[in-house]
């Protein structure tokens, strides 16, 4: 199903190039095709390109943005299995998960093409003042121009398409940068793209060595940084953007908080969801599992009994639901973190082991406050336990973290709920589910390390756009 090689796009148009990039199959290692790498002057042309494009794109009326993306939307749906096999080897993400990624990618343009007429202003009322009675104001949101992104291997499909589709909405040009682990993805988004009536130079697609990398931040001519992925990487790009606007999507250690009314074998389900979907490699997978003291050991016993009993293997199989962690590199980062906080008093409840990329569902509690499983990101799938006796207690914890992207809490009372909105330091609160749920037309993105802006459509086009008043002085009377 593989092509033997994929072209990048630059401008819009495929090119190749002799230095390639090998994609593996992220569970057996072997190399299973190939990617032309941009080099430094296919950057500058991009850019150039997007610069150029700019007006075109700012001129490229709603009706035809809105065909552009609806007829991604039908295509991608149309490919959804091809889509689907490309997750499960150069991600390793589960066949069953890999389908849904997909689906998240249509709905994702789906909603962009419906927003793509929905960029409003408003009439702003100017006689609050004696001295401005005489003039009309009003103002509208204007695209911000060229925009550069840079996206992660996790979510190699929906993460592209929440940068792509509102820039495309928002009548941005842009150029992006795809993680090297999982470039394909990217590729045959700009593949579809191709098919479309974009202006020339809207778009490029630019997988590329690290060395070459610098223009996506730095470049002075592209308007907007979009980055997702960790934290050290992303506020390092923020000081290296300069005069640009910055958007950041960055890591989380997610806490869930169950109540003491809980329906416990809802939770259980979720948190199995939460924890260790696609191997715990999202950055609002659940790390942190905070439990009443009365239901404490009761929650427990069902997790670890839960754990235990999830299928490790082949993400080509459909039982299959922990696949291979990304790289040996990270798998035995996890490996170490675990074995660290054991090391400093923490209790293994189940998993901890390593065969390879594949790591274990693991679940331990009593891990000190100052381990770095505890206050990093693990990217992994490892939870940990731990009790608490008052509410105002959980939402301590929660808080007591160095991010701050969604919480999850299984809770039934209204006044709870209201006082975690107003207390969590997060993006966003998730009542009766764990804090992986996220819908693609919701504000999603975080506070404190876990960055800086909102995606999800409508919020990505604010983003990419910025406000043009305009104040009219009216002719004044002319006496009789």
């Amino acid at each position: 199903m593989l092509a033997e090689q994929y072209p990048y796009y630059l401008a819009g148009s495929p090119e190749r190039s002799g230095d390639v990039l090998a994609v593996t199959d992220k569970y057996t290692d072997e190399v299973v095709t190939h990617v032309a790498l941009a080099d430094g002057d296919a950057i500058e042309r991009a850019i150039d390109a997007a610069k150029r494009a700019a007006h075109a794109m700012m001129r490229f009326p709603a009706h035809a943005r809105r065909e552009v993306l609806a007829h991604c939307a039908s295509r991608f749906a149309e490919r959804a299995d091809e889509l689907a096999e490309v997750l499960c080897i150069e991600a390793g993400k589960p066949i069953r998960d890999s389908r849904g990624e997909v689906a998240r990618l249509v709905d994702t343009f789906r909603i962009a093409s419906e927003e793509a007429g929905r960029t409003y202003g408003e009439v702003l009322p100017m006689d609050i003042s004696a001295r401005a009675v005489a003039y009309t104001g009003m103002w509208k949101r204007v695209p911000i121009g060229p925009c550069s992104f840079i996206t992660p291997f996790n979510f190699p499909l929906n993460l592209v398409a929440h940068k792509v589709a509102p820039a495309i909405a928002a009548g941005c040009p842009f150029v992006l940068k795809p993680s090297s682990l999982t470039p394909i993805g990217a590729l045959i988004v700009g593949e579809v793209l191709a098919e479309t009536d974009l202006p020339k130079g809207a778009f490029s697609i630019l997988p590329c060595h690290l060395a070459d990398a610098g223009p996506f931040s730095t470049d002075e001519r592209l308007k907007l940084l979009s980055f997702t992925g960790s934290p050290k990487v992303g506020w390092q790009l923020k000081r290296d953007a300069g005069k640009k606007r910055v958007a950041l999507e960055l890591g989380g250690n997610a806490a869930v908080v169950v109540d003491h009314d809980a329906d416990l074998d809802d939770v259980v389900e979720r948190i199995r969801i939460g924890a260790f979907y696609q191997s715990g490699q999202s950055c609002i997978s659940v790390q942190r599992i905070v439990i009443h003291e009365s239901i404490y050991d009761e929650l427990r016993s069902r997790l670890v009994e839960d754990a235990r009993n999830l299928k490790m293997g082949n993400p080509r199989d459909e039982s299959t639901f922990v696949g291979p962690i990304i790289s040996d590199k990270e798998a035995a980062r996890i490996e170490e973190w675990v074995q660290g906080a054991v090391s400093a008093g923490a209790t293994l409840l189940c998993g901890g082991g390593r065969e390879g990329k594949m790591v274990e569902p693991t679940l331990l509690e009593s891990v000190p406050k100052d381990a770095l499983l505890y206050t990093a990101e693990a990217f992994g799938p490892v939870a940990m336990l731990e009790p608490f006796a008052e509410f105002d207690e959980a939402l301590r914890i929660v808080n007591d973290s160095q991010y701050g992207l969604q919480a999850g809490l299984f809770v039934r009372d209204i006044m709870k709920i209201q006082k975690a909105w107003d207390e969590l330091e997060v993006g966003g609160v998730i009542i009766g589910d764990v804090p992986s749920w996220r819908v693609d037309h919701m504000p999603y993105g975080g506070v404190k390390d876990s960055g800086i802006g909102r995606e999800g459509i409508r919020f990505a086009v604010e983003e990419m756009t910025e406000i043009r008043l305009l104040a009219i002085r009216n002719a004044p009377p002319k006496p009789h």
